[in-house]
């Protein structure tokens, strides 16, 4: 029997987003997933048609759409850019202001367990520009008092991109060949478990309220067994 939850997801074209939304509408925990963003997807799966709602609005005026952000009782941000694809203040931009006023939003109109995915090396005063930026947006977060709030350390998140990114691509070539045969857990998030990870973490009882979870954590909570009873259905047809 379905949940009567409804999840909302902001970040839903990238690679990440894509992988979480996956899990999202293969579940039956989840009645409804919105899809908050810049732009319409027309998808083709049937599934995905009924089971999600998509609400177009313009990051740079997001305090225009509180409704937006409205009927969700968890939100999952996998909003994020590079420094390389927008410059220093788009990047700033995107992963400190969106975020925060995504957040902000969110907790205005409701939102009970807000799941943001942030990085390994998050650090509010580290030197390097990555890392301190995705820091400040965890310490800005930490302090809107969500009933609930999950946040995400992957490492290299490991995945075949439809973006182009030629140095990360010659660095997953590189950790596939060598380290996470070695040491799996070690440096490399593959994007099937931090998918599974944030998904599963959503009815994992007993938890803090604020909560920072590293690249291991991400592995043991992909491992969990939590079934709906379409994935009971999958699993006995595959026995």
């Amino acid at each position: 029997m379905s949940e009567d939850l409804i999840a909302l997801l902001t970040g839903y074209t990238g690679e990440s987003g894509k992988a979480l939304l996956k899990e999202l509408v293969n579940s039956n925990k989840f009645k409804k997933i919105i899809l908050v963003g810049r732009r319409h997807v027309d998808y083709t799966d049937n599934e995905y048609k009924n089971k999600t709602e998509q609400r177009q609005i313009d990051f740079e005026k997001i305090d225009d759409y509180p409704e937006a952000f409205h009927g969700a009782d968890t939100h999952f941000c996998c909003l994020g850019t590079t420094r390389g694809k927008s410059g220093v203040e788009g990047f700033r931009r995107v992963d400190f202001d969106y975020i925060v006023g995504v957040a902000r939003l969110a907790k205005q109109e409701g939102c009970k367990h807000f799941h943001l995915l942030s990085s390994q090396g998050a650090d509010s005063h580290s030197l390097f520009l990555y890392n301190k930026v995705k820091g400040q947006t965890e310490t800005a977060l930490t302090q809107m008092s969500f009933e609930r709030l999950s946040i995400y350390r992957p490492a290299l998140i490991m995945v075949d991109r439809t973006e182009h990114r030629p140095l990360e691509n010659f660095a997953q070539t590189i950790m596939r060949n060598t380290i996470q045969r070695i040491a799996p857990e070690w440096i490399t998030t593959p994007i099937d478990i931090l998918a599974r990870a944030m998904y599963l973490n959503s009815f994992t009882k007993d938890r803090p309220s604020i909560e920072i979870l590293d690249n291991h954590a991400l592995f043991r909570l992909s491992q969990q067994q939590t079934f709906t009873t379409k994935e009971q259905s999958q699993a006995t047809n595959k026995s």
